[in-house]
């Protein structure tokens, strides 16, 4: 995988969990918080969110999502009224490809991360965006990874080197 240009466009946390965890009950309340930058912990997550330290190795201490997945699908339902952060994504990016980078390792703004899995979308996404969401997503939930080293990632204008990491 050779550098990539990409573009850090929103990172959200929450406290607590509103569907993971909830199967069978109602969606929990606790609301999510835009933030500028996210303190990156190796091994950890992200301080703040609700996955920091949930278990040793977690598959998904951060999660990615495309800006432009997020654009195509306001674009196909017509629902213009929500933010990425319905989506439960940390990580909000724009130019690269996420699917590209599940089982490689990668390093944004010096912090280095291993793509584990897709963020496979789960039947929430029809209650937190629209009725069919979940389907739409199917193949481009966003991406979750580990966290191999620890840094600040901050979002803004800039573009940020992301690269294999040997």
């Amino acid at each position: 995988m050779e550098a990539q240009l990409i573009t850090i466009c929103h990172i959200y946390l929450s406290r607590g969990h509103n569907f993971f965890g909830h199967h069978g009950e109602a969606a929990g309340a606790h609301p999510v918080e835009e933030v500028r930058a996210v303190e990156c912990v190796e091994g950890r997550g992200l301080a703040g969110d609700r996955f920091f330290g949930y278990e040793e190795a977690y598959k998904g201490q951060v999660t990615f999502f495309a800006m432009e997945v997020y654009d195509s699908l306001c674009a196909r339902f017509g629902v213009y009224d929500k933010e990425p952060s319905v989506l439960r994504r940390n990580i909000v990016t724009a130019g690269v490809d996420l699917n590209d980078w599940i089982g490689e390792a990668f390093e944004i703004q010096g912090v280095r991360f291993l793509g584990t899995e897709e963020a496979k979308p789960c039947y929430w996404m029809d209650q937190a965006f629209c009725p069919g969401a979940k389907e739409a997503l199917r193949g481009q939930g966003g991406l979750r990874a580990r966290i191999v080293s620890s840094g600040t990632v901050r979002c803004g204008s800039a573009a940020a080197a992301a690269r294999p990491v040997a």
